[in-house]
């Protein structure tokens, strides 16, 4: 176990890969259930290409052992969630940064996972409004699980009929450059905010989730173009951001993705405690080693590249 200021790292899927049975593998990835206090886990750190052993985009938020937070549910997500020990019965929001499939594309094998549990009050559910040739949340869902769609036998989620709980939806406006409530608020243990985030034409939403005097910051696929991301950051004990792309990346990789070094100029000018980089492809981590050190020589905090079922527990 590394001890770092603010985070310990309690498991990796390379730890996992190392052990001999799985069923000691299986308790090892859930450790972030077993561990009080704020914990945060990456379900999947790889992109939308299946060439890495890699989930796409996932994060749980765990408090005391709860998973009380997802944000987003890309392609593998549905696994990692069950080998985590996650609970749909614990979640109070499932947050959607964009509709790419590698950060929604599990989203319905989840909510199919959670007729099976004993689950019964409604559970909430955020993303961006429509945008160009992307729909909106409430588009989506009908889309998806809709009366008339290819999974209408889900479609009891949108009313609460049918024996499954209803997603109380809040849609976000993803030309707001503003914070934007998302579920409680200042008294409340846990507190969601978004804002919008410049992502090429898609529409995309970033989330700051405070827990008690913990903050975590889901930056989302972006291109690091908005200074005011800078203070929807701000004093973050966790900065997750995704890189994706090298430092020398133009035209359409760039007016999606920030590059290593707009990556660390963001962690350092928000203060951030801790940088967690995840959403890695190929084309990033072909010369690995040279982005981190671009990062770190604009940041100066603690920098940790995610891996499936990295656990963190965020404490002082």
């Amino acid at each position: 176990m590394v001890k770092l200021p603010a985070i310990n790292l309690l498991f990796t899927a390379t730890t996992c890969a190392a052990l001999l049975f799985l069923t000691g593998c299986a308790s090892a990835a859930n450790q972030c259930e077993e561990t009080p206090g704020l914990s945060l886990q990456i379900l999947g750190s790889g992109g939308p290409v299946a060439d890495d052993g890699r989930a796409s985009s996932a994060y749980v938020v765990w408090v005391d052992g709860k998973s009380k937070v997802l944000v987003d549910a890309g392609g593998g997500a549905f696994l990692r969630f069950g080998e985590a020990g996650a609970s749909f019965d614990d979640l109070e929001h499932i947050a959607i940064s964009h509709f790419h499939t590698d950060h929604s594309a599990d989203l319905v094998a989840l909510l199919k996972s959670g007729f099976f549990s004993s689950r019964t009050r409604p559970l909430s559910i955020s993303g961006p409004d429509a945008g160009g040739p992307f729909p909106g949340l409430a588009n989506y869902l009908e889309s998806s699980i809709g009366t008339n769609s290819s999974y209408g036998y889900l479609s009891g989620y949108l009313d609460g009929s049918g024996g499954l709980v209803q997603l109380q939806q809040v849609t976000l406006d993803p030309a707001s450059r503003n914070s934007m409530p998302v579920i409680g608020d200042n008294n409340s243990k846990i507190q969601i905010e978004a804002t919008s985030v410049p992502h090429g034409i898609v529409p995309a939403i970033a989330y700051r989730v405070r827990v008690g005097d913990k903050v975590l910051v889901f930056a989302s696929d972006q291109n690091g173009n908005d200074e005011g991301f800078i203070e929807f950051a701000r004093d973050a004990d966790v900065l997750v951001m995704h890189m994706v792309v090298p430092e020398d990346i133009s035209g359409a990789g760039r007016s999606l993705h920030a590059p290593p070094g707009r990556i660390g100029q963001i962690a350092e000018a928000s203060n951030a405690r801790v940088l967690v980089l995840s959403h890695f492809m190929a084309r990033s981590l072909q010369d690995f080693d040279t982005n981190m050190d671009i990062v770190q020589s604009r940041y100066s905090g603690e920098v940790i590249a995610a891996e499936d079922l990295l656990c963190f527990e965020v404490g002082e």
